[in-house]
């Protein structure tokens, strides 16, 4: 299938990107900055570390998934490369397929690579990991889950006519997303029928970021319920299934002339 050719090919050419090389730094010197803050925070090393080492992954990773997703299609079109894709037997929803999974692959083995830095990190300071670390993955998994959502959003607003624009709607949408839990509850206590509704709709209508943020409960050693996993996961595959099918149906219909 042609997608995977092109998913290969991103992944390539996002591992060959410097700047990818220099959040990754940045991200494992907050790890570091967090093992010198828990060397000093007796009794909450472990909380610290683990707040602030999921913290830079999920932020390095959103940073990654916007400001490269939103250059997946620009970046082509501005190389005169897309047309002679195009060219050849692909079809240009395979063409956002793969560029979608390809920019999913760099930042899965770029997460990858944060997540051992932490637990480095926290193996250096607690002399060792307890059952309750395992909890730390499926906060990784939950990062991930929302990068996904974040790249397939990054990759739906490369269609728009410049990456300024794209980057600012998607970065947008992205804050929203993070608040679109208080707009419902701010709809309930309102006690505005039509405004209780407006914001209803907002809410289903925005990415749901907010329930993929497991940090602070993994840090305080709480279990994740299997059930919260299972509704992330196919909350995610179904989010971006619609995404990808508006950006293809985007792109099928852009003048590439």
């Amino acid at each position: 299938m042609m997608a995977g050719t092109v998913a290969i090919n991103t992944f390539r050419e996002a591992v060959r990107d410097r700047v990818l090389y220099n959040l990754i730094f940045f991200a494992l010197a907050m790890m570091a900055a967090a093992v010198f803050v828990g060397q000093i925070t007796i009794g909450i090393e472990r909380l610290v570390i683990i707040n602030l080492g999921l913290t830079a992954i999920s932020l390095i990773g959103t940073v990654m998934a916007i400001f490269i997703g939103v250059g997946l299609v620009y970046k082509e079109m501005e190389k005169r490369t897309l047309y002679s894709l195009l060219a050849k037997p692909v079809r240009r929803w395979e063409f956002l397929v793969g560029k979608f999974a390809g920019l999913v692959l760099t930042l899965a083995v770029n997460t990858a690579l944060m997540t051992l830095g932490l637990a480095a990190a926290l193996f250096y300071v607690t002399r060792g990991f307890s059952r309750a670390d395992t909890s730390i993955l499926v906060a990784v998994y939950f990062i991930l889950l929302e990068l996904a959502l974040v790249t397939a959003l990054a990759l739906f607003f490369s269609c728009f006519p410049t990456p300024m624009l794209s980057t600012l709607l998607t970065l947008g949408l992205f804050v929203a997303g993070q608040f679109s839990t208080a707009l419902r509850e701010y709809g309930h206590v309102a006690h505005n029928r039509a405004l209780e509704l407006l914001l209803g709709a907002i809410y289903y209508l925005l990415p749901n970021f907010h329930n993929f943020n497991a940090i602070g409960a993994v840090a305080h050693g709480d279990a994740i319920p299997g059930a919260l996993i299972l509704h992330n996961t196919l909350y995610a595959v179904l989010y971006i299934t619609v995404v990808l099918l508006g950006a293809s149906a985007i792109f099928a219909n852009m003048d590439l002339k």
